[in-house]
């Protein structure tokens, strides 16, 4: 809080709970004209404060005005106070020319022009959102930018594009993924009144894991053509509608193919974003090879299938490999161009075996085909998990100590037969 002594007891007074009003000689700072800034505009100029309060104030009604010295104190602090909200909610120009000012002479030197600056960028710190206000105002720059590509220049725009399009609003904007588009819509929402724009109920709808239908890419084969999971879309006979592996006994999921299963499982991780991008990097280029390169349902493979892919993880299919690229372009590639390392190649395969260890828990598949995939085992010393998202149902399986490892050995050597079938 920016505290001023004389006529006010402060220069932010609280509103309400949880927000604070900014109030100028006795007027709340948003509704101040052009020409409540004159006495200010004064000072910067250097007209004497004995000056400023004859021509602007009454020295017997206004107490800060009252002598010289109350006034150049009063001026200052006013002064002082905008140039803070400046910087904190003015344009980044702006605030380091500001900055650059202060470490110079102590404080920033104001001309008439970047006063009127100054100004306009504290009237928005205390302003309600408002539908002409640009993205810039309310969204840090990186984002403002990201929102600015598609051509967004005011909230209004936002709250239009996001009912256009509805729940997937934000697959189109680059480097906008659905945790930053939870925390828009959620501010849109919280200032619906002061915007008069109302945002769409179906805008939370949105599945993460599934693109509109206008998105949507047939994966038929051969490899030619591929898109990551949320776009996937494949025919009846390699969706695992009518997989081999299907289990006859009731499922605990309403998943009708493969698509909807792996979904289901990803589902899980809804609330853990970089476990959720983790597993579905996986399972995506796990579902694509499936269908590109063995040309069966994901839910009819058998034991030898896994061996291949295993196989495949250290040479992936030049199709399959190219730079970076967003997830929404034709260049898109599931593996990388500099290939994947022993221990990237050992964690995709703890991936997938615990999600098929999942779906047979649930009833959708009747058996789990990377039980019967060894793993090579660590080197030495306790198993650490290399990746760098977390893996709960991985490290259950898989990060076992030494001990564990010894116990399992000996029982083996003891005829008993082993409790992981990797080991």
């Amino acid at each position: 809080m920016y505290v001023l002594r004389g006529r006010l007891a402060s220069l932010l007074v609280r509103d309400y709970p949880g927000r604070y009003k900014l109030y100028f000689v006795g007027r709340p700072l948003a509704s101040v004209p052009p020409e409540g800034f004159h006495p200010l505009r004064a000072y910067v100029q250097r007209i004497p404060a004995a000056t400023i309060a004859r021509m602007y104030f009454d020295p017997y009604d206004d107490t800060f005005a009252s002598t010289p010295a109350a006034m150049e104190h009063y001026l200052r602090e006013m002064h002082d106070a905008l140039v803070k909200l400046a910087i904190e909610h003015g344009s980044s120009v702006l605030a380091d020319h500001l900055r650059a000012s202060i470490k110079r002479h102590g404080s920033a030197r104001l001309a008439a022009v970047s006063l009127k600056m100054v100004g306009a960028a504290a009237k928005l710190a205390v302003a309600s959102p408002a539908p002409d206000h640009g993205i810039g105002v309310w969204f840090r720059p990186l984002v403002a930018q990201r929102l600015k590509s598609q051509n967004l220049r005011t909230l209004r725009d936002l709250v239009d594009f996001c009912n256009r399009r509805g729940g997937a609003w934000w697959r189109s904007v680059p480097r906008i993924g659905v945790g930053r588009a939870r925390t828009i819509v959620a501010w849109l929402r919280t200032h619906e009144a002061s915007l008069r724009l109302r945002v769409a109920a179906d805008v939370d709808l949105d599945d993460p894991l599934a693109a509109s239908a206008d998105q949507l890419v047939l994966i038929d084969g051969g490899g030619s053509m591929l898109a990551p999971l949320e776009r996937v879309s494949l025919r009846r006979e390699l969706s695992g509608a009518d997989g081999a592996n299907r289990s006859a006994a009731f499922c605990y999921v309403a998943a009708r193919h493969d698509l909807e299963a792996v979904r289901a499982y990803l589902h899980q991780y809804r609330e853990q974003p970089k476990t959720l991008r983790a597993y579905t990097k996986e399972l995506e280029r796990f579902l694509l090879w499936c269908v590109c390169i063995r040309g069966k349902a994901r839910s009819s493979l058998l034991v030898d299938d896994c061996e291949a892919y295993k196989d495949f993880l250290k040479a992936p299919s030049p199709a399959f490999v190219g730079p970076r690229a967003s997830r929404e372009s034709s260049r898109w590639k599931p593996f990388a161009a500099e290939g994947l390392s022993a221990e990237s190649q050992k964690y995709a395969v703890r991936a997938l075996r615990a999600t098929f260890s999942w779906l047979v828990d649930v009833r959708y598949l009747a058996g789990n085909p990377w039980k019967a995939v060894k793993i090579r085992s660590w080197s030495s010393g306790k198993t650490k998990c290399k990746s760098s998202a977390p893996c709960p149902q991985i490290c259950g399986i898989a990060c076992e100590s030494t001990s564990i490892s010894n116990a399992s050995r000996s029982r083996r050597s003891a005829g008993a037969p082993c409790a992981f079938s990797y080991c």
